[in-house]
């Protein structure tokens, strides 16, 4: 099992994630839990099409964490 790391952004009219340890990875939908299915299934997809095509899976390399600020 390996573990990467998503990045969920949220845009004006919705949601979009991407994985920065596999290029070209995005999706986007209209809502948060929407896009936390899609992009499950995209990591899925996009690892098991590297696989069939004889490409190297990038292992794991980014990490994530959160800053807390004070704000106003």
């Amino acid at each position: 099992m390996s573990e990467y790391v998503v990045i969920y952004e949220q845009g004006a009219s919705g949601w979009g994630a991407y994985c920065p340890d596999l290029p070209g990875l995005g999706v986007v939908a209209d809502t948060r839990a929407e896009v936390e299915v899609l992009i499950r299934e995209g990591v899925d997809l996009h690892i098991s099409s590297l696989r069939e095509h004889g490409d190297e899976v990038p292992a794991p390399a980014c990490a994530a964490g959160v800053v807390t600020v004070a704000v106003g």
